[in-house]
């Protein structure tokens, strides 16, 4: 029977991780397992918990969002460490590319009986990053904006948060021109945000990459161009079902290392966190992770 140790963020979400992981930790002890919670004061504190729980061979659970898995999932890509998931933040793209369930019962059956499989990673590089894993997708431009928008919202949960946070982030946007070099070829576009992904999921549920897979060595690398603002807000509202994808703006290219370079200052986002400016290489780290799933 598995081990299990839960590195839990209290705050993550509308509710908080705690509430997340009650149900599922009952009926994995109920079943026999074996369960230790720990809490995290940062994304730094929860990276050294996994750690540590790794080194003990248990299976490590992130309990929180898109920001807590790909933190703990980071530092035990390449280690042979099985990650689960408890999804409970606003986006849980990841968990959603993987197909988890939502419900406990059927989640706590995917932790105590699933077979590791192995998925891919994005390492990162950039004037803050050195060596940063991520699991989902790397993006820079509007899309970053609205993200830092919706982290810093008070009053708004949920995908109202991402909507809110997009509209007010394409209002005050300018084009960008973008130097994007994948696996070497250079290529110049101009327009909203270049997005490296792994997972086809990001900003609470949008299909940014729908033919994007976790298993497949590559990142999809997808470019919105330039377009007048009240298109880019009906392609907005595509992304929920991946129909942006036959617009004439949005190009698609694959790669195995993308470096993504801007002619301003803009952010770049990595697992719904925004912390850091362009430029930033990202590259596919093929089969580093196993995850219950």
């Amino acid at each position: 029977m598995r081990q299990f140790t839960a590195v839990v963020n209290p705050a993550a979400g509308s509710s908080s991780g705690t509430a997340a992981l009650l149900p599922v930790a009952r009926l994995l002890r109920e079943a026999g397992a074996g369960l230790e919670t720990r809490y995290s004061r940062s994304l730094d504190h929860a990276r050294e918990l996994a750690r540590q729980a790794a080194g003990q061979g248990h299976t490590v659970l992130a309990v929180g969002g898109d920001g807590m898995a790909g933190a703990v999932g980071g530092v035990l890509g390449g280690t042979g460490a099985v990650l689960g998931l408890v999804p409970s933040g606003r986006g849980n793209d990841f968990a959603r590319a993987l197909g988890l369930p939502t419900d406990a019962p059927a989640l706590a059956e995917v932790l105590l009986r699933a077979a590791p499989r192995a998925v891919d990673t994005i390492g990162l590089e950039s004037a803050v990053h050195a060596g940063t894993t991520v699991l989902g997708s790397v993006y820079a431009g509007v899309d970053a904006v609205a993200n830092r928008y919706a982290n810093q919202s008070r009053l708004l949960r949920g995908a109202a948060s991402y909507y809110a946070g997009g509209a007010r982030a394409v209002a005050g946007w300018r084009p960008a021109t973008y130097r994007i070099t994948i696996d070497g070829t250079p290529y110049e576009r101009r327009g909203y945000t270049v997005v490296a992904a792994n997972s086809g999921f990001y900003g609470f549920g949008r299909r940014v990459a729908p033919d994007a897979r976790v298993d497949d060595g590559l990142l999809d690398v997808v470019v919105i161009r330039h377009a007048p603002k009240r298109l880019f807000f009906a392609m907005m509202n595509e992304l929920k079902t991946g129909a942006h994808l036959r617009r004439p703006q949005v190009e698609v290219l694959r790669g195995k290392e993308v470096r993504i370079e801007a002619d301003r200052d803009l952010p770049y986002g990595a697992d719904g966190e925004v912390d850091a400016t362009l430029p930033v290489t990202a590259r596919v780290r093929p089969g580093a992770l196993h995850v219950l799933c």
